[in-house]
């Protein structure tokens, strides 16, 4: 499946039939920052309070992160696959030739 394919699938999940408003913005935003919460909460509890690393729950929560990112792209009327293509050339520029500290440490804009 691509991303295209995903964004697709899943809106067919989605209760806001109307993407055009602040809404659907809205509801991606706090989708987002709720669903990130949840997996750092996993990754906090695993960290200072004993708890296993249950990498399928953390593959689940990833899951719901990619849903509302999908839902973002639809509220801005952009294809998720455009959205990680532009990912990928902005990382691209940054690293031509993968991760460097110094590249990240002296960025240019």
């Amino acid at each position: 499946m691509n991303f295209s394919e995903y964004q697709q699938q899943a809106m067919r999940t989605c209760s806001l039939k109307d993407f055009d408003g602040l809404g659907a913005l809205q509801n991606a935003a706090l989708g987002l920052a709720g669903e990130a919460g949840e997996f750092a909460d996993a990754i906090k509890k695993a960290s200072f309070q004993g708890h296993e690393v249950n990498k399928a729950h953390l593959a689940e929560e990833v899951g719901d992160i990619l849903w509302y990112c999908a839902l973002a792209a639809e509220a801005l009327g952009v294809d998720l696959a455009d959205i990680a293509g532009s990912n990928i050339n902005k990382l691209m520029r940054r690293y031509p030739n993968g991760f460097e500290q110094e590249r990240s440490l002296h960025r240019e804009e």
